[in-house]
């Protein structure tokens, strides 16, 4: 008895707990529709699309377990540039080697860095996520953790809806409100994505906008084919601390190779880099208990603080310049 009891009341607690949950999502809805339609966003655009929203708890579990938070760099980078993500590659560049050299060559960005992209972000295509990206929005705009950067980014979506740049009943993704090939954000799409086929919409789950766009973000940002993205390096003991980065929210204390030297073991393959300007990372020691604060350590350089900002993780990063060396070395 005592037993069935408990069950009975951890189910009222949960349904109540569900209740006032809604209660209160339907509440920001009601005060999220008034900032919409203040910050210009049509009445009937604003109705038909968050009228239909539903709290997503998944969204809240996705975004509190990320795998940038609690997986080991090794573990991180081996899950995401197998031999068979190398393979899958190389078919969808053979497949679609004229519009991947076309974007590549006019957008100045190498095409191995956008097949490396879209294989991390959706494993070429074929995860591109089924949430409800309206919902995904909705709920993380209701959560608190980072509440104003995905009302801003829900907002802008709506924009893109409105002014006809975006079928909304394309917008199914990630549990973020990341969509397409390459997973772009709300405001990603209105700063950088392009109708590359010009058939009059933004279609990013389109091989010829979703690569042509990414390219464009790319040179946006400053890509430059001619620098590499990092090294794996073994640093001295005597290295400060104060060099070593373990957070991509902020890097600091950047040096020219040539000062760091001192502090790596066997550099001199570093030489024909001396005067570029670069920064130390050991990604492990914020989020690995007990880990060796010097391994694995990297000097990273101006790409990849590029490849930050398109998603601020060290382990991102170096996974997705690893996977792009891979597919260089298979040419």
């Amino acid at each position: 008895m005592k037993k069935i009891r408990l069950i009975i009341i951890t189910l009222v607690i949960i349904f109540n707990s569900a209740v006032l949950i809604a209660d209160d999502f339907n509440d920001w809805k009601i005060k999220f529709k008034k900032r919409a339609i203040n910050e210009g966003v049509s009445k009937s655009t604003v109705d038909s699309l968050i009228d239909n929203t539903k709290f997503l708890s998944d969204v809240i579990k996705y975004d509190r377990y990320q795998p940038e938070f609690y997986e080991d760099t090794k573990t991180y980078i081996s899950k995401r540039t197998s031999n068979k993500k190398v393979k899958l590659g190389k078919i969808i560049l053979n497949k679609e080697s004229h519009i991947i050299n076309k974007v590549s060559s006019e957008y100045k960005v190498d095409k191995n860095l956008l097949l490396a992209l879209m294989g991390i972000e959706t494993n070429f295509g074929n995860y591109l996520g089924k949430m409800d990206i309206i919902s995904s929005l909705a709920t993380l705009s209701f959560d608190q953790r980072r509440s104003e950067f995905f009302s801003k980014e829900l907002i802008t979506l709506l924009r893109l809806v409105d002014e006809n740049i975006i079928n909304p009943s394309t917008l199914f993704g990630s549990w973020a409100g990341a969509f397409g090939n390459f997973q772009f954000m709300p405001s990603t799409i209105k700063n950088h994505a392009i109708d590359y086929n010009n058939d009059g919409s933004i279609d990013l789950k389109n091989i010829e906008d979703s690569f042509a766009s990414a390219a464009n973000y790319l040179n946006n940002l400053g890509w430059n084919d001619n620098i590499p993205c990092f090294y794996k390096i073994d640093l001295n003991e005597n290295i400060p601390e104060k060099y070593l980065n373990t957070s991509a929210k902020n890097i600091k204390n950047e040096r020219k190779v040539k000062f760091f030297k001192k502090y790596i073991k066997k550099s001199s393959f570093l030489d024909n880099y001396d005067n570029l300007s670069s920064a130390i990372v050991t990604p492990d020691a914020e989020i690995v208990e007990n880990a060796n604060k010097l391994k694995p350590a990297y000097i990273i350089f101006d790409n990849y603080k590029l490849i930050l900002k398109w998603n601020r993780s060290l382990r991102f990063s170096l996974a997705v310049c690893t996977l792009k060396n891979s597919f260089e070395n298979e040419t």
